[in-house]
């Protein structure tokens, strides 16, 4: 059983765990086949899989559902999404765990360390869906300056990244939803909290640094990132850190410069540092280190300026890869949420609202597609050795979903070998 098989597994596993909406109670039987009829979509990145799937089934007796994705039956649209509406995301976010085991099985995750043994993860906000007129007890609001509300979903992602590395991997999300019992709407500070508390504590193995925009750069999030023996890396905007700039104004900082060359063009980057600076006001202040960086061209412009605050030492050594670690943030907007709405997922189209947990669970399959698939990336040698002969990514899912509209694979070992040309496709059932 290959990486793939043992995710799927696992997923089919916690699937089973979903409520069962006829009779109230957690039974496995049929619910396993609704959560993977859905993620199949997903992962075959093609909203028309399932209907291709049952027409083979009509004419041959079985399909790649069964034989791929270890579906008994092929539900009906309708039918997954009334059942999987009462169902709870993080039934499933188990199952992001195993992704992480499977990446190190596979020798995967010392290209995410970095500044020695640590691991980068990305904290950022996103919305997911966005309507005036479907809504749920679940969404947001807001008003607009038409004076009509808008209702929306959004989540607090979370992502493995590393600068210079071409892969990340999204973890367990944490929903931005209206609290029970709390006065104020929920917000992405908030999400990041809980997020801390219910995931942080498994990932301490990791020697976890956490990254964010200036939202996180506050003492309450910085001490739940210590509580749970995580290390942080927030920007740090002058605006809304007037005393640390107090504290640097007027005083001559420690300093560093290196040269770098890309092509023709030479850049300098120029590096600035504070250590034991306090974060806010008050005798309990917490005691950060500061850094800044500026990127200057040839011409003498500056083409980048950012700061930081970090719990991590600060000096002539380090302060060069912290910067481009606290620079890699960007990676979970741009190599995950932009790749989620542009790249194939369609993070944003309403696959199905439901009145409970539907367009939650939608979500939390979608990113656990992305995941396999980035373990595909790098323990599936085929799978690899076929995404090598296309062109581009898109040309390699439309391939995969055009082969399984008509030939049934009784793995997915022959699936990727035919992909690759290792191997000619089965005969037509």
């Amino acid at each position: 059983m290959g990486p793939l098989e043992r995710l799927l597994a696992s997923l089919r596993q916690s699937c089973g765990t979903f409520p069962d909406k006829r009779h109230g109670t957690n039974v496995s039987y049929g619910l396993a086949d609704i959560g993977m009829a859905a993620f199949s979509a997903f992962f075959m990145q093609s909203p028309s899989f399932l209907a291709h799937q049952r027409h083979l089934e009509e004419g041959h007796g079985r399909s790649n559902c069964e034989t791929l994705f270890g579906m008994t039956k092929i539900p009906s649209d309708n039918h997954i999404r009334a059942m999987l509406d009462p169902a709870s995301p993080s039934l499933l976010y188990p199952v992001f765990a195993d992704v992480l085991k499977e990446l190190e099985a596979a020798n995967g995750l010392p290209a995410f360390r970095r500044l020695g043994q640590h691991v980068l993860i990305a904290l950022d906000g996103t919305e997911y869906f966005c309507s005036k007129k479907l809504h749920c007890p679940h969404c947001s609001r807001r008003e607009r300056s038409d004076g009509k509300t808008e209702y929306f979903h959004s989540m607090l992602g979370a992502t493995l990244v590393a600068p210079g590395h071409n892969h990340v991997i999204p973890l367990a999300p944490e929903f931005i939803t209206p609290q029970d019992g709390a006065e104020k709407q929920d917000c992405e500070n908030r999400a990041a909290h809980r997020w801390l508390a219910a995931h942080g504590p498994q990932y301490a193995h990791l020697n976890s640094i956490y990254l964010g925009d200036d939202l996180f750069s506050r003492q309450p999030l910085c001490e739940a990132v210590r509580a749970i023996d995580g290390h942080f890396l927030f920007v740090c905007k002058p605006s809304s850190h007037k005393l640390i700039q107090e504290y640097i104004t007027g005083v001559t900082l420690p300093s560093h410069s290196t040269l770098l060359k890309r092509g023709r063009q030479r850049f300098v980057h120029r590096y600035r540092w504070l250590c034991d600076v306090p974060l806010r006001d008050g005798k309990d202040a917490m005691l950060v280190n500061w850094f800044e960086i500026e990127i200057v061209d040839g011409s003498g412009k500056v083409t980048y300026r950012n700061s930081f605050v970090t719990d991590l030492p600060v000096d002539r050594d380090t302060v060069a890869e912290l910067a481009s670690c606290g620079r890699a943030r960007w990676k979970i907007e741009n190599e995950t949420f932009n790749v989620l709405k542009t790249g194939g997922y369609n993070l944003e189209h309403n696959f199905g609202h439901g009145k409970q947990n539907l367009a939650a669970i939608l979500v939390t399959l979608n990113l656990l597609a992305f995941a396999f698939h980035t373990v595909c990336d790098n323990a599936e040698d085929f799978w690899h050795i076929a995404r090598t002969k296309v062109s581009s990514r898109a040309q390699f899912f439309s391939r995969m979903a055009a082969i399984t509209s008509y030939l049934i694979f009784s793995s997915w070992d022959d699936l990727f070998q035919t992909l690759a040309f290792a191997k000619p496709p089965p005969l037509p059932p």
